[in-house]
């Protein structure tokens, strides 16, 4: 549905459900007329311009009412906040009714404010306002349902890295640095007579060859942004009995998943959020693979088959006492997948050399007992290096954690880097100047520049209502 950007818009901006306070949010050019027809300052319940008589960003004890039976009906008691353009989240007049936290009386709120003129808010609406309105730019946006959605403190340090406008101030330096680069280029274009077209060229290569390093750098921080932000998706494979379990127990810190003798207890992926080393993970445990008749452990195959093959990180866990390292199941996996074999059961087989030769040579391999957690602490370090878990300095960093933020960066380089080659072939400047031009514009858009109305809808349209 196209709605009226101009349209006032309301929300509750406080999760559903019973609680002590709810906040209904109403922004736009007549929030403050649409909320006199709904609050009053006393329950004499007699309307006046209650909101539009208070100062500018000041609170006041009010009512809400229910004006449309024979007499006016008290649906509650609230605090509301009055905000005046354009110093407000949304650059919009903006209203806020702290109310009671119950289910009923929020929407009833809610209710009467429609009734009274105002537009139910679409997801990420008034983020989206502060956007269109210039208060922020989109990479400042995005970063808002990253502070939301944040399970950490390095995915928190992270968003707020965003929302902070730290990206865009790095963005917007190496953009200026482009600009610059193509204005002179485009001096000696249109005044040849001049010869400088050396010396130009010159500049403008050690200018692109000096933001390529910057945006490559940036570029970079995606590996660890991503984990911040995600997570790192841990599967725990391996055949039957051989401790698969056992281990998953040992990271979640208490019996998630059932322990017994018998082959196959596992029928189904148990799936546990965790934390290591203040980065979220999600731990996967599955059905030991192997042929079976049994139908149900057949599903149970296959989807550990599934969950493996969208991991991050394999722990293949091998019986030392019955080792299987032929496995087909490894032989599936994709190459990219980051592997550690686990040789379990240490504690009743010391020597494991034997079962070392038959893996690859450049295999991570921990020798552990889950039984004993003998080697598990090394199988935390070895995840750490693996990741670089906890080695990034989110407060003082900026560091990019949205997919579309890095592809856009990684095209730009890739069109520096053109830019170099064609400079040092000798190619006219005309050739140095389009593809810089269109560098510039692919970090444009990670600011919301020169980017289509279906993308930006597209982002906001994953944001919460009332943000």
């Amino acid at each position: 549905m196209i709605h009226n950007e101009n349209d006032t818009i309301a929300a509750i901006s406080t999760p559903v459900g019973n609680g002590g306070i709810a906040i209904i949010r109403l922004s736009g050019q007549d929030a403050f007329t649409i909320a006199d027809k709904i609050l009053c300052g006393s329950k004499s319940g007699v309307l006046s311009a209650f909101v539009s008589e208070m100062g500018d960003h000041t609170i006041r004890h009010g009512y809400v009412f229910d004006f449309s039976g024979s007499r006016p009906e008290l649906i509650d008691e609230c605090l509301v906040s009055k905000m005046e353009a354009p110093r407000t989240y949304t650059t919009e007049n903006i209203v806020e009714i702290n109310s009671h936290g119950g289910f009923s009386v929020v929407n009833k709120t809610l209710e009467l404010l429609l009734k009274a003129g105002a537009r139910a808010a679409e997801p990420g609406e008034f983020t989206k306002r502060a956007f269109l309105g210039g208060r922020i730019d989109l990479s400042s946006a995005e970063a808002v349902m990253d502070v939301i959605n944040a399970k950490t403190d390095n995915g928190r340090r992270a968003a707020i890295s965003g929302l902070s406008g730290r990206i865009g101030r790095e963005i917007t330096s190496i953009c200026e640095a482009l600009t610059s680069a193509i204005a002179a280029i485009d001096v000696s274009i249109e005044y040849p007579e001049y010869e400088f077209d050396e010396a130009v060229g010159s500049d403008a290569l050690l200018a692109i060859g000096e933001q390529l390093k910057k945006l490559e750098a940036l570029g970079n921080t995606y590996s660890q942004g991503k984990i911040a932000k995600e997570g790192v998706s841990v599967v725990i494979g391996g055949s039957p009995n051989a401790g698969k379990s056992t281990l998953m127990n040992i990271f979640c810190g208490t019996d998630r998943s059932i322990v017994t003798d018998i082959p196959g207890t596992t029928r189904d992926i148990i799936e546990e959020q965790i934390q290591l080393f203040g980065f979220p993970m999600t731990v996967t445990d599955t059905a030991g693979i192997r042929q079976t008749a049994d139908i149900v452990e057949k599903i149970g195959v296959n989807r550990a088959r599934d969950a493996i093959s969208g991991a991050d990180l394999l722990l293949y866990v091998i019986d030392a006492l019955s080792p299987v390292v032929d496995d087909p199941l490894l032989s599936d996996v994709p190459a990219s997948l980051k592997k550690i074999y686990i040789i379990n059961k240490t504690d009743a087989r010391e020597d494991v050399s034997a079962i070392r030769a038959l893996l690859p040579e450049d295999a991570k391999v921990i020798e552990m007992s889950a039984l004993t957690g003998a080697g598990v602490d090394n199988l935390f370090e070895t995840i750490k290096e693996m990741f670089l878990l906890g080695s990034f300095d989110f407060t003082n960093e900026a560091v990019i954690t949205s997919k579309r933020h890095k592809q856009l960066i990684d095209e730009a380089c890739e069109l520096l880097r053109l830019c170099v080659k064609s400079n040092e072939s000798g190619l006219p400047l005309d050739f140095v100047a389009e593809d810089l031009r269109l560098a510039a514009d692919k970090l444009c858009e990670i600011l919301g520049k020169n980017i289509s109305e279906d993308v930006i809808d597209n982002i906001f349209k994953n944001f919460c209502v009332g943000k």
